[in-house]
């Protein structure tokens, strides 16, 4: 589980430490920032081309809105030393090699490409000479692109890769979610597939769990009411808190899928029906239908055998309420 504090820092160092300790108690096993300025993402225009026509930043130009989300350079070193003192596992997304480059002599344990970044190759190459983990996400993607991005990064030295099914709208329709492509995925490329989840609440990510997602990232906030650029789909910290603890019981309760009777259900097994005697008999009577009944507990025959021991002829002496077994019972000649 990787909470993603994204943009949620709301401008603000001691914020963003604060998230990031938010984010440990409430139980995720990493937290991502997002490392870039808004000069390596874009240069600062109003032409057409530079402005946000819908969604949840409508009329914003992206170096405004990357100069609102960025995390700076100069807080990264604090952000990592944080992190690793409280015992969290801190990694990031780098938007340009500049990022990368910060990020080695930070010694990032791994790193991510986001959705809109997977058709930059050359970034993917760069950080893939790393050789550390890689996650990427392929929303927008075509299935050729999700491939080219997957052997550039094999090709360049990264042998431990995983993707994650995205759905790059924020929020995401949950109706648009499209939790089946994970297990699609998976089988396409032979990776492992988590899920970035930028829908509202924690259906999809729990349901992404139960189809085999081994990764779920969403992002996360102090408090949406604070408001912030990501605030209107990230989690607050009782959120996270559910979600961990729900992917985590829907992930149990997946089990092997060997068929094996569960030992919860063992103890139980007494309560199944089984074969009774219900009247009092004696050895050398034989057996009609009046005198045995598929009844519970089940420390009897099976009620599968009632047509071997109708006819049969009694061995011993029996009351009512003994068990019907093949010990008691000579079953008639064929």
């Amino acid at each position: 589980m990787i909470a993603e504090v994204s943009a949620n820092h709301n401008g603000s160092l001691q914020r963003a430490l604060e998230t990031i300790k938010a984010a440990k108690e409430a139980g995720v096993d990493a937290v991502k920032i997002q490392t870039y300025t808004p000069e390596t993402m874009t240069i600062p225009s109003s032409k057409e081309d530079f402005l946000i026509k819908d969604g949840l930043w409508k009329d914003r130009t992206l170096f405004d809105l990357y100069g609102e989300a960025y995390t700076p350079y100069e807080w990264h070193d604090e952000i990592f030393t944080y992190a690793r003192k409280i015992g969290v596992t801190l990694f990031s997304s780098p938007f340009d090699e500049t990022a990368v480059d910060l990020l080695e002599k930070l010694d990032t344990p791994a790193y991510k490409v986001a959705s809109f970044e997977l058709v930059d190759l050359p970034l993917i190459e760069y950080i893939a000479k790393k050789k550390k983990p890689m996650l990427m996400s392929t929303g927008m993607a075509s299935l050729e692109e999700v491939g080219d991005a997957i052997e550039t990064a094999r090709s360049n030295g990264c042998n431990q890769l995983a993707i994650f099914h995205c759905i790059s709208s924020y929020p995401a329709p949950i109706d648009q979610a499209n939790i089946n492509n994970i297990p699609f995925l998976r089988k396409e490329f032979g990776v492992e597939v988590g899920l970035s989840d930028h829908t509202l609440g924690n259906v999809a990510s729990i349901v992404a769990t139960t189809v085999g997602a081994s990764v779920i990232e969403k992002h996360f906030t102090l408090d949406r009411s604070e408001g912030g650029v990501d605030s209107a789909f990230s989690l607050e910290p009782d959120e996270m808190k559910e979600l961990v603890e729900a992917t985590s019981d829907a992930f149990s309760a997946l089990g092997n899928g060997d068929f094996k009777r569960s030992k919860a259900e063992t103890e139980n097994m007494i309560f199944r029906r089984s074969l009774y005697f219900v009247e009092d008999l004696k050895k050398g009577e034989v057996i009609t239908s009046q005198h045995i009944r598929r009844i519970r507990p089940g420390f009897g025959l099976s009620p599968k055998y009632l047509p071997e021991v109708i006819g049969s002829t009694m061995k011993e002496n029996v009351t009512r309420g003994d068990r019907v077994t093949f010990e008691k019972i000579a079953l008639p000649e064929k």
